[in-house]
């Protein structure tokens, strides 16, 4: 049985007529007569009464009418559907991002593409940078935010995202009040509260320190950058994030200053893998990024 044959006999039934059924399906009459005797035949069962005028369906007709209107209302729903994903309006992308992006400058972003693509399911999974690089790498991800450098960069499409440099977050009354910048060297002896071991951040502070002559005291690590800086504020550390954080601190309560010498650079980068499948709305999603977030912004 063929789907143009369930077509064929639709059309016939709620024409009443094998010759208006032809002119509809653009098709001439002894190939719809044809068609409907082949369906005829495969079934064992006569599907109309061609001796009555309209021809009408026999109770057996009116089975594979009923059966036919589903079967048909599906196939057609399902090119729907289709068209939908094809066109970007359906689908779900399934996106890593690391914690802090969720607060810095992410929310915007996402506003602006579910308004654009109401219908594309965002499916965000916070991780830390090498987690979501394992993760498109494995297909878990579709795509993912990471802080370079990586380990396997070669695998990835990258589209660079923005740049900034670590400021050191301090409490307000910290020695270094008044300055402009402070030296990396010049934090020996502080308590650092830092990224986990599976966040990108985390070595890129400990390479730096140790680059400048010194084994950073570490007091406490984790994965919320926000608890990171309540830490701060009960003087149990310092810690260094992008410059952009100092946006949700409040100055009365934190020093945020720029560390020179060297300048440490947090280069956020979205990532997708080479010579894998991509959804549409993967695709869409990286075209959206690649016109609403230019690359290299500066923050």
């Amino acid at each position: 049985m063929e789907i143009r044959q369930l077509t064929y006999f639709s059309a016939v039934a709620r024409h009443g007529s094998f010759t208006k059924a032809a002119q509809e399906l653009h098709v001439t009459q002894p190939t719809l007569s044809k068609m409907v005797r082949l369906l005829e035949e495969e079934l064992g069962a006569t599907l109309f009464d061609r001796s009555s005028k309209p021809i009408a369906l026999t109770d057996a007709g009116e089975t594979i009418l009923r059966s036919s209107q589903g079967i048909l209302s599906s196939i057609d729903t399902m090119a729907a559907e289709l068209d939908d994903v094809m066109q970007a309006r359906k689908g779900t992308l399934r996106l890593g991002i690391p914690p802090m992006i969720g607060v810095h400058v992410f929310p915007s972003l996402i506003e602006r593409f579910h308004s654009r693509y109401p219908q594309i399911r965002l499916q965000l999974v916070e991780r830390g940078g090498k987690r979501i690089e394992e993760e498109v790498d494995s297909g878990e991800l579709d795509v993912g935010l990471v802080i370079l450098p990586m380990a396997q960069e070669d695998k990835f499409h990258l589209l660079p995202c923005m740049d900034e440099t670590l400021h050191l977050i301090a409490p307000r009354d910290h020695w270094a009040a008044g300055r402009e910048s402070v030296e990396l060297g010049e934090l020996e002896r502080e308590p650092f509260l830092l990224f986990r071991d599976e966040f990108t951040l985390h070595h890129l502070i400990l390479d730096h320190c140790r680059q400048a002559g010194f084994e950073p005291q570490v007091a406490f690590e984790s994965s919320q950058w926000d608890f990171m800086v309540q830490l701060v504020r009960a003087r149990f550390g310092i810690t260094l994030l992008p410059g952009g954080m100092r946006r949700s601190l409040d100055p009365e309560r934190f020093l945020v200053l720029p560390v020179v010498r060297p300048t440490m650079t947090w280069s956020l980068n979205m990532i997708w893998k080479k010579d894998k499948y991509l959804s549409f709305a993967a695709r869409e999603w990286i075209a959206f990024m690649r016109q609403e977030w230019p690359a290299g912004t500066q923050a």
